[in-house]
């Protein structure tokens, strides 16, 4: 059943102007009707005109870019796309979406990312592809030594604008839109639009069409979510038992910080369950290796930090664990948006301490749902460890001296205190000039005429 909270019921990508090599792809992927932001925003960007798009997570807002694009270029262009990403895996994933949807055009497109050398990137773009796909810093690398030129770029798509800004690449992103010659037409597609977002578009776009879409994420309707409480030093435990009793299919272990991702795929090891670790202080070549195995289905948990798990692309994810909840609630639905891919249904699972229930609130308020808690009775927490407890105590200790001290403090009556008598004519600390201040001009002081 297709819902129209989602997608526009009423059209069908026939409807909005792609030309018939481009609906040839969208065929071959399945798609019959379009989401609310692909229905608004590849009508307009068919038309030329500049466009400031605003969609969740997993509203297919890749597909709304990608297809017009497609539809806009020739297989002769050459250099005449530049899709701005934030990261090498992002990169990978929308090349690899533009070139599945653009099978039928015969249009190339180019992934170019840091963390690969730059021969085997450099050979790829001296075929001249109409699509270029990359992170800011190896594209403004590659335009350095003269291999991607910017004054053919007809179009230029910066994806997930409020991710690269957050992650600090303004400038670059600033340097790229600057060095092109000649006005490209320029797409913005991001979660939120902030009012940086706002300041760089009018720096860039010539009156762009703003479009802002409230359908919920494909993937949060899909996903069955619950919450576990659990304290901090239970959470490994808790994780094992998960995945030892619940047997899920491919799941993957999201962690706020790397030596977490690190920790919790040691510990997993340890105990028998096959686990591999994946972030962004890790050589290229050995994520590459965790992807492999991944997609080939030879690997059952990855750990992940949640800026080496974006592009993300595995259609058999069955189970995503929110081992650290995220600070950032746009950052659970993209975790959550990695399982419930290609109509199929996905669990979500995430750990919340006792004080974090505010972040859980936050995540509920942005996904206007209600995050039921996951009962666990066959699992026993452990003890409160001995520095915890000791820690507990002096904090409770440390709470009942201050609120006694101030309960003394505020019984007691301070004495009233005659105000000082002030000269007006004295400086701060009672001295009274005798004479004008000398005055310094031009480094020499002067005193009197002579």
């Amino acid at each position: 059943m297709v819902s129209s909270e989602t997608f526009d019921t009423s059209k069908t990508f026939g409807d909005l102007g792609l030309p018939a090599s481009v609906l040839k792809g969208t065929e071959a992927a399945g798609f019959k009707h379009p989401t609310k932001i692909q229905a608004a925003l590849i009508p307009v960007a068919m038309m030329g005109k500049d466009v400031l798009g605003q969609a969740k997570t997993g509203t297919g807002k890749t597909a709304a870019f990608s297809l017009p694009v497609l539809g806009l270029l020739k297989p002769e262009d050459e250099f005449a796309a530049l899709v701005l990403v934030p990261t090498r895996e992002l990169a990978i994933q929308v090349c690899r979406e533009v070139k599945e949807l653009g099978g039928h055009t015969g249009i190339e497109a180019v992934p170019v990312y840091g963390g690969k050398p730059i021969n085997t990137q450099a050979k790829a773009l001296e075929r001249r592809p109409a699509i270029v796909v990359g992170t800011p810093g190896r594209v403004m690398d590659m335009h350095g030594r003269g291999m991607l030129p910017y004054d053919r770029v007809k179009v230029a798509i910066l994806d997930e604008v409020d991710r690269m800004l957050d992650i600090g690449f303004r400038d670059d992103i600033r340097r790229i839109l600057g060095a092109m010659r000649q006005r490209p037409q320029t797409i913005f597609v991001s979660a939120t639009i902030s009012p940086d977002i706002e300041r760089l578009a009018r720096t860039y776009m010539k009156d762009p069409e703003k479009i802002v879409t409230t359908e919920k994420s494909l993937t949060v309707a899909a996903v069955d979510q619950s919450w576990l409480s659990v304290e901090p030093w239970d959470k490994k435990r808790l994780l094992q038992h998960l995945l030892e009793h619940e047997e899920p299919d491919l799941t993957v272990v999201f962690c706020r910080m790397k030596k977490t991702v690190d920790q919790v795929a040691d510990y997993l090891s340890k105990h028998g369950i096959d686990a591999h670790a994946m972030h962004g202080d890790m050589y290229q070549s050995k994520r590459d290796g965790v992807m492999d195995k991944l997609r080939g289905g030879r690997l059952s948990v990855l750990v992940a930090s949640d800026l080496a798990s974006r592009g993300l692309d595995v259609d058999d994810i069955s189970h995503v664990i929110n081992y650290d909840v995220p600070e950032d609630p746009e950052v659970y639905i993209h975790r959550i948006g990695r399982t419930a891919r290609a109509g199929r249904g996905g669990v979500a699972w995430t750990f919340v301490q006792p004080d974090q229930g505010d972040l859980l609130s936050g995540i509920e308020m942005l996904a206007n749902i209600e995050i039921p808690q996951k009962a666990y009775d066959d699992f026993t927490p452990g003890p409160v460890p001995s520095d915890v407890a000791s820690y507990r105590e002096a904090e409770k200790r440390r709470r009942e001296e201050l609120a006694s001290a101030r309960n003394r403090l505020s019984a007691s009556v301070a004495p009233p205190t005659a105000a000082k008598a002030v000269d007006p004519n004295a400086f701060p600390g009672g001295v009274v000039p005798s004479a004008l201040p000398m005055k310094r001009l031009g480094g020499v002081v002067r005193t009197r005429r002579r």
